[in-house]
């Protein structure tokens, strides 16, 4: 028979003794601010590499699957290793590796050293990635949806702190100097703030909230795979990160196909960048923000709820820029909408195996969450086939049903099946 416990099983200590939370989540989110370009600043490198070695969109753009197969399939490993041994060694590990990968790209003459670079900065990403997202749920189980978010936050607009000069860097030294600089500066300052990383100690009287429903047992991720709930929701994060997968990886080509790419664009009557250049700096800060905003919701209306109203939102803003896309304006209001609702998923989802699946496994549980990630970076490529000859009807539509469709599952389907295997497990702790 499975162990029963108690869902808040992290050790404890006083709250004079015990580190001081809030600054180990502050050292989380730096952490992945600066891991954050290598995900979302990797569509101004494909069109320069492009350029340079002819080797086709379709086949750089399978570097950019591989490191987010790697960076998600395996993280799983990488939580049980932080809950094994802490952060430290992992987050330390995980900035060799980053900076090592962007190194190699710098000198990848071929595909194939392309694509072994993807898996070592994929490894890296991971090993940073799920080790701040699991502490963070491990430190503030009375805010666990914005502690993840604001987590999640550093990656999803980390990257608008480094837009403008990877950009330039590209455009007066080329892409190559950009990978090899940017490698070693993210390395460095990583290394450095893991050795300021701790394992959670909570202070207490430090309570999950009584405003979401939770599980008291502990789940193995063994159990937690075993239950259909873990399954559905695996799903659903499938079908809305692969519509913003495609975004975050496209943008570059779409804006590039409708003509729209270099065209400049005011920015408070002070400077006058490219349109995709802003364009991205805009995307990133939204996608930053609703991390923490639809967390923060979550803990109080609910996760489905609020990913009803995410999920929906994020369709109709792919069926906007279809359809007034090109127009520049327009362009800009809805990429941004489609980063500012996709990007909630990497808040809700981690705070909902969390919530179902409690938190002494919540590095490892909520690592293979993440992989779904990985799953849905597979029908990135798809898009390129989809848009070929510079139609991109077919993609958004694509994208749009399937993040409507995974917004109505949540709150018909997902939510009376957790809140069931909730209420089970919680009736064999008593």
């Amino acid at each position: 028979m499975s162990k029963v416990m108690s869902t808040e099983s992290v050790e404890r200590t006083g709250g004079s003794a015990a580190p001081n939370r809030w600054a180990q989540l502050v050292l989380g989110i730096i952490c992945m601010a600066l891991i954050a370009n290598l995900q979302y600043g990797w569509t101004l490198f494909v069109n320069p590499i492009e350029a340079k070695n002819h080797w086709g969109l379709s086949a750089i753009q399978l570097s950019f699957s591989i490191f987010v197969l790697v960076e998600t399939w395996l993280v799983p490993v990488e939580g049980w290793l932080v809950d094994k041994f802490g952060p430290r060694p992992v987050i330390a590990g995980g900035a060799i590796l980053a900076g090592a990968g962007w190194v190699l790209n710098s000198y990848a003459t071929s595909l194939e050293l392309l694509y072994f670079a993807a898996v070592i900065s994929g490894l890296g990403a991971g090993c940073v990635y799920g080790t701040c997202v699991g502490n963070a749920l491990k430190w503030f189980p009375d805010r666990r949806g914005l502690a993840a978010g604001l987590t999640a936050a550093g990656f999803g607009a980390g990257a608008a702190l480094t837009v403008i000069p990877i950009a330039s860097m590209i455009k007066n030294s080329g892409y190559e100097t950009a990978f090899f600089d940017f490698g070693i500066m993210q390395g460095i300052v990583i290394f450095v703030i893991a050795m300021f990383m701790v394992k959670p100690v909570l202070p207490e009287g430090v309570v999950p909230s009584a405003r979401v429903v939770t599980s008291k047992k502990d789940y193995s991720t063994g159990e937690m795979l075993r239950t259909p709930v873990f399954w559905l929701t695996y799903a659903l994060f499938v079908a809305v990160a692969a519509g913003g997968l495609m975004a975050t990886a496209q943008i570059g080509p779409i804006a590039k196909d409708f003509g729209l790419s270099n065209l400049p664009m005011g920015l408070f009557g002070i400077v006058t960048l490219p349109l995709l250049t802003l364009t991205l700096s805009i995307d990133n800060l939204a996608n930053g923000f609703t991390r923490p905003l639809c967390g923060f919701v979550s803990d109080r209306i609910g996760r489905e709820n609020t990913m009803l109203l995410v999920f929906v939102g994020e369709g109709l803003a792919m069926l906007g820029l279809m359809e007034f896309g090109h127009n520049p304006y327009a362009f800009m209001t809805f990429a941004a909408l489609v980063f500012l609702f996709w990007g909630e998923i990497f808040s809700i989802f981690p705070a909902l195996v969390a919530d179902t699946f409690g938190a002494k496994n919540a590095a490892a549980n909520s690592g293979s969450m993440y992989t779904a990630k990985g799953t849905a970076a597979l029908v990135v490529p798809l898009a390129s086939v989809l848009s070929a000859g510079g139609n991109w009807n077919r993609v958004f539509i694509f994208a749009a049903l399937i993040s409507i469709l995974a917004g109505l599952a949540a709150k018909f389907m997902l939510a009376p099946l957790r809140l069931r295997t909730i209420a089970e497990a919680n009736r064999q702790a008593r």
